[in-house]
């Protein structure tokens, strides 16, 4: 039998949308900030990676990874995660990304999907995401919505995002601390080498990638429409609003469940081994 399905800490087990407010982001900066109940997968040139849950289910597994980034200051790593122009250039898993439509002046809905270790079938996300600016430091959290315009597709199984977030720590004016935590419903019982493999590697690599391109965004901003940013000046969002009543949330026992443990690892690719 299948074991039950995880809840979302973020739907609070039932079926409203509602959008985080401020004893959720207090919550997700305690869980980024504890090392309580986490164990260490990975601790290698300035990046942590942790896991919690059962390994031997391995259906849905918290990960959270810590990097230090020196000459980023958390503005602009801020930033850096919520220009979806930028994102294409420097996010090689992800397929395709997209806002819907707004929420509030600190919420939205949006789609992503992003290529899965070969030889795994894609997955994709429609998310409600919310955003907080608390002094120096920053936060972005979301978890998995439903739209009735945006229904699973064929080519991807559609994923849940329990709940998956940044926090941004500034640490002094020009560097700061990055976490990302994540807990996903994968829909499917993955392989162990899947999950192995995203603490080893796919973790670690992300995290060098988001402060790589944290080092390079003020030129490419610099040259890209540097006044907009409107997840700082909300009066340039043209996004249409969404209401909540339009979504629904996205319960993981409601969407088709595959079974890819029997699938081997296929040779890694070079690229894949950068870790």
């Amino acid at each position: 039998s299948e074991p039950p399905a995880a809840l979302s800490p973020m739907s609070r087990g039932g079926d409203m949308v509602y959008i985080p407010d401020d004893s959720d982001f207090s919550s997700f900066r305690d869980q980024c900030e504890s090392l309580e109940g986490w164990h260490c997968r990975y601790n290698k040139a300035g990046v942590t990676v942790w896991s919690q849950g059962q390994e031997e289910s391995c259906t849905v597994q918290k990960i959270k990874t810590r990097i230090s980034c020196k000459d980023v200051p958390a503005e602009t790593l801020y930033d850096v995660l919520h220009d979806t122009h930028y994102r294409k250039k420097w996010d090689s898993n992800m397929i395709e990304t997209y806002d819907i439509g707004r929420l509030t002046v600190n919420a939205d809905v949006g789609y992503y999907s992003w290529k899965c270790p070969s030889p795994l079938k894609n997955r994709d996300f429609v998310t409600l995401r919310s955003w907080l600016p608390l002094g120096n430091d920053y936060m972005i959290i979301n978890y998995s919505v439903k739209h009735p315009k945006y229904p699973p597709r064929k080519d991807f199984v559609r994923a849940v995002s329990l709940q998956t977030g940044y926090l941004i720590k500034a640490n002094g004016a020009s560097a700061c601390i990055l976490y990302y935590l994540t807990q996903v419903d994968p829909r499917g019982s993955l392989p162990k080498w899947v999950v192995n493999r995203v603490s080893q590697f796919v973790a670690p690599k992300a995290m060098k990638k988001i402060y790589k391109a944290g080092l390079k965004y003020p030129e490419w901003k610099h040259k890209h429409n540097p006044g907009y940013k409107p997840w700082v000046y909300p009066e340039q969002n043209t996004l249409p609003s969404v209401s909540l009543a339009e979504l629904s949330v996205q319960h993981a026992d409601s969407l088709e469940n595959i079974d890819e443990t029997g699938l081997c690892e296929d040779h890694l690719s070079t690229s894949d081994h950068e870790a």
